[in-house]
C-alpha cells in the first residue's frame, strides 16, 4: 500500500502518480571497433596528461623537498654569485616549458592521428 503523506501542498494532488515504465534501451548501430578505438584515444590522452603532470609537479615537488630538508645544498655557492636554490628555482619554467613542448609534440604525434581516424570513422558511419 502505498504511503500518503499526512499533508499535501498545494501543487501536490491526493492522487499517487504511477511510476514510468523503463522504456528499452535501442540497439547499437555504431561504427565496428568504435569502443577500442576510443579506448586506445582515452588511454593515448591519459598517459600524455600524466607525463606531462608528472614532469612538472615532480621537478616542483623535489625543489620544495629539496628547500626543506637540504638547506646545505640549496644554499651552497655557484660560479657566478648564485647559489643552488636560485638556481634550480630559476629552471622551473624552463622546466615547465619543456613539459608542455614535449606534450604538444607527442598529442600531434600519438592522439591526434587516433582523434582523427575516430572523426573521419563517425563522417562515413553519420553519411551512411
Amino acid at each position: 500500500m502505498p504511503h500518503y503523506p499526512e499533508y499535501l501542498y498545494p501543487w501536490q494532488s491526493s492522487k499517487p502518480v504511477p511510476p514510468v515504465p523503463p522504456q528499452p534501451v535501442p540497439a547499437h548501430t555504431g561504427i565496428p571497433g568504435h569502443h577500442s578505438d576510443l579506448r586506445q584515444l582515452r588511454s593515448a590522452y591519459r598517459r600524455l596528461r600524466r607525463v606531462a603532470t608528472l614532469t612538472a609537479l615532480g621537478y616542483f615537488t623535489l625543489f620544495l623537498i629539496l628547500s626543506g630538508y637540504a638547506p646545505g645544498l640549496m644554499g651552497s655557492e655557484l660560479p657566478g654569485g648564485l647559489n643552488t636554490g636560485l638556481l634550480l628555482g630559476l629552471c622551473q619554467l624552463p622546466v615547465t616549458l619543456v613539459a608542455i613542448t614535449v606534450y604538444e609534440k607527442s598529442a600531434r604525434r600519438r592522439v591526434d592521428p587516433l582523434s582523427e581516424n575516430l572523426r573521419n570513422q563517425a563522417s562515413r558511419g553519420a553519411a551512411r
